[in-house]
């Protein structure tokens, strides 16, 4: 539990706490200090429990992050053994593929730049 959270709680008790003097005291003072109290610190509890939900998201971020990382190997691995499975079971479709992709290549790597159009002519 985050200290906001605490010192909200013991906040608002304490407004709790003022109600019934203030209302034995008819005292105007009492009351609006009981409101303003218990208003703040529901206030700061609210924002101790933000603050949780915030560090438990970052938490399982930055776990999720180790977890990916530390099984960046075994990912590759298996990838690499399912497309070696693939071109094994499917050789033609492989190369043809495989050329198709070359051939794409080499028409984007060897057409000429384009000349800037000529106006005036």
């Amino acid at each position: 539990m985050e200290n906001d959270q605490i010192v909200g709680s013991a906040k608002n008790f304490a407004g709790k706490l003022e109600g019934p003097v203030g209302d034995i005291a008819g005292n105007a003072e009492t009351e609006t200090a009981r409101r303003v109290r218990e208003t703040t610190s529901a206030a700061q509890n609210l924002y101790g429990q933000a603050k949780d939900a915030a560090r438990e998201a970052t938490d399982a971020t930055v776990n999720y992050a180790k977890d990916a990382f530390e099984n960046r190997g075994d990912t590759f691995h298996h990838g690499s053994q399912a497309i070696a499975k693939r071109v094994q079971d499917n050789p033609l479709a492989s190369m043809l593929i495989a050329g198709g992709i070359g051939f794409a290549l080499a028409l984007l790597l060897t057409r000429p730049p384009r000349r800037p159009l000529q106006r005036g002519r």
